[in-house]
């Protein structure tokens, strides 16, 4: 087949972990037959540089027509103002809602190769693997209105939370789905007892779990749900949750995996185009160096050929030949190897060929 696949390199180490999954998908496409066209644009930090804002829409529209997006990261200490006007971070939100894409899909599932990388003890990690459906754009991160100001000589800011049940309906529908080829287990996670936006959550959670009986529902407030993952991890199957708790939880169970450059992600809507991008930062401090590892983003990628390109066999290939190099003790810097980012992506493009 053919696919066009728009590369957002982004800020710091995105830069390095993004070349080296091109390299990997074009090793895909050669051994399947396919062909990957790319174009590259900017998004974040360098976007901001080059045109005052952390996404054009001339950048926008070339996402709008690609099959899927492959993106690497955003940010640093070069933008790092939070009073600034313009952000990084903007970039994101934009290309998510421009994009329509309402649900982020986060799967933790651990390398046994890797259970000495965690903090944890090696018992509570056993048979993790769970996939996080975080809801993208709404609560506070698109709330409005938002703003700072003094009053009475005091400073005051406001952020506004706000969901609509079509908003809650359509990222819970997701989550019952995927769970219907998982362990049909959906954790759905709120703050019922404080927050009304979360009881409208729940509410609708519930209705949409009337639709789906074979699927079993359990209701968690995020404060519990944070315990739980460290000290009961693989009683989890599917959670969904709102934008912040997700944004959160996921940073959280990553740590389970060892590194967050192992974690990929995926952004969808209603359509077959997404953003893939590993959950990891730009990583100022090693930035150029050729230190990163390649794996989360490489994954991604994975995650790529299987929902937006529809190729099942050549995801499962390339996630298999991830498994098989770590495996085999490829190792980059934060897995307490030597290897370089290219060195990473050469040791799974050997598997891939083996």
């Amino acid at each position: 087949m053919k696919a066009n696949i728009v590369l957002l390199p982004g800020d710091g180490i995105g830069v390095e972990v993004v070349a080296e999954t091109r390299a990997t998908l074009d090793a895909v496409a050669a051994q399947f037959g396919h062909s990957f066209s790319y174009s590259e644009h900017l998004i974040g930090g360098c976007a901001i540089d080059a045109t005052g804002t952390a996404l054009t829409q001339e950048t926008l529209d070339a996402c709008r027509a690609a099959d899927a997006v492959l993106l690497g990261a955003v940010g640093g200490p070069k933008w790092d103002n939070p009073s600034a006007s313009v952000r990084p971070e903007q970039g994101l939100l934009a290309l998510r809602q421009g994009l329509g894409l309402y649900a982020n899909l986060r799967p933790i599932r651990l390398f046994p190769e890797l259970i000495q990388a965690s903090p944890l003890k090696a018992e509570r990690l056993a048979d993790v693997d769970i996939l996080v459906v975080r809801e993208l754009t709404g609560g506070l991160y698109f709330g409005k209105p938002r703003l700072r100001e003094e009053v009475n000589g005091r400073r005051r800011a406001v952020d506004t939370l706000e969901y609509t049940d079509e908003e809650i309906q359509r990222v819970v529908e997701l989550a019952f789905r995927l769970a219907a080829s998982r362990r049909r287990l959906v954790t759905s996670v709120d703050k019922a007892n404080v927050l009304e936006s979360s009881r409208l959550w729940r509410t609708v959670a519930t209705e949409v779990a009337a639709r789906h009986p074979e699927i079993r529902i359990e209701h968690q407030l995020v404060d519990s749900c944070a315990m739980r993952l460290i000290t009961s991890a693989a009683a989890f199957d599917v959670i969904v949750t709102e934008n912040m708790f997700g944004d959160i939880l996921t940073d959280e169970a990553a740590v389970l995996a060892g590194s967050l450059g192992l974690c990929p992600s995926a952004s969808l809507g209603d359509g077959t185009r997404g953003v893939y991008e590993p959950i990891h930062g730009s990583a100022p401090d090693i930035a150029g160096k050729g230190l990163a590892n390649p794996i989360g983003t490489i994954l991604s990628a994975a995650m790529l050929l299987r929902h937006s390109l529809r190729l099942d066999k050549e995801a499962a290939v390339l996630e298999r030949a991830v498994a098989q190099a770590i495996a085999g003790g490829a190792r980059t810097a934060d897995l307490g190897g030597k290897l370089s980012t290219q060195g990473m992506g050469e040791a799974v493009r050997a598997k891939l060929a083996g």
